[in-house]
């Protein structure tokens, strides 16, 4: 078990054990989910990171990876509701928002809340729908609401989007726009498991799917009272500085016609933060924000258009371009 580093001025034994029984939480909700996700410690990490940091994650890989399994993992693993949407090109806003139904009986209209009412939302395959069904989830990620005929209504708390989709398949897909990729706060690659791995998953599914035995390890207060800890985690003014610093390249660079956004920012130092808490630490260093600014930021910069391609190219690109702007950044020591 990692060690909690405590500062030297905090010697009240109170936080040290919130502190301790914190690192014991996220290790079992680790532990729990890779039962299923083999040799992907790092993806269940990042993924752990976005919950905490009250983030949404969008999973991009080929079919078969695990991208809707890592979701169902952590969903089982947490003691909140779910709701898994299938998209598809005639799914409706109101199928995921909900929509108000008249009574006949009682002479009035009755709200009935759709399954974006849950507080982990899988939306698998979220490119199948159209724009106008993905428009939807927009307010929903960004003020925890939804609105309808004028009326807003809070979404639970604690409250996250678990989005998957396919980048090599284009036929029938519609590709989300700037708008919607810059609410998810970080997209990651879950790739091909080793030889070893894919031997272990052959042998764990030989009779029975793992998955069905996952079983909740958090509650939804445990989640909150991390959420909050990830909020308290140190981050020292030339950390700040050199977060900003890349920043600033992104939005200066020739090679890029669009540059990291303000809520980008802040996506980076949270999941800085977040990852820092998983790690054992209630400080970040500057390693926490350099392996976290391709999965934060590469799906919200536009590649320059001379120089690029659609697709799997751009996503590369846009990557290369980011490892470029890091090694130009001065580390702080």
């Amino acid at each position: 078990m990692r060690d909690w580093i405590i500062n030297e001025t905090e010697t009240a034994a109170k936080p040290a054990v919130a502190a301790f029984d914190a690192v014991v939480k996220i290790e079992s909700l680790q532990a729990a989910i890779e039962r299923v996700i083999k040799g992907k410690s790092e993806t269940v990490k990042f993924a752990l990171g976005a919950l905490l940091a009250k983030g949404h994650l969008l999973i991009e890989d080929v079919p078969g990876i695990g991208k809707t399994t890592l979701a169902n993992a952590l969903a089982r693993a947490l003691e909140l509701s779910f709701q898994r949407i299938q998209f598809t090109s005639d799914l409706l806003p109101s199928d995921v928002i909900g929509l108000s139904i008249f009574n006949q009986r009682s002479g009035h209209f009755e709200w009935n809340a759709g399954p974006i009412f849950s507080n982990i939302v899988l939306a698998d395959e979220i490119n199948r729908a159209t724009p106008k069904t993905q428009s939807a989830l927009l307010e929903a990620m960004s003020e925890e609401q939804i609105t309808v005929e004028g009326v807003s209504r809070a979404l639970p708390h604690p409250f996250m989007v678990v989005a998957t989709q396919n980048p090599t398949e284009h036929h029938g897909t519609y590709p989300l726009p700037e708008s919607q990729l810059d609410r998810f706060m970080l997209r990651l690659h879950v790739g091909y498991p080793s030889k070893r791995d894919e031997r272990e998953i052959l042998r764990d599914r030989e009779r029975e799917n793992p998955l069905q035995f996952v079983r909740p390890v958090m509650s939804e207060k445990d989640i909150l009272q991390l959420q909050q800890m990830v909020t308290e985690v140190r981050v020292d003014e030339v950390l700040v500085d050199y977060l900003l610093n890349i920043v600033a390249q992104t939005r200066e660079t020739g090679a890029l016609e669009l540059g990291i956004s303000p809520r980008g920012t802040l996506a980076l130092f949270r999941s800085a933060q977040a990852f820092a808490l998983i790690e054992g630490r209630d400080f970040c260093i500057a390693d926490d924000i350099k392996r976290l600014v391709l999965p934060v930021f590469a799906h919200r910069v536009i590649v320059n258009s001379r120089q690029t391609s659609s697709g799997k190219r751009r996503t590369f690109e846009a990557e290369q371009i980011l490892q470029e702007i890091l090694l130009k950044t001065d580390v702080p020591i």
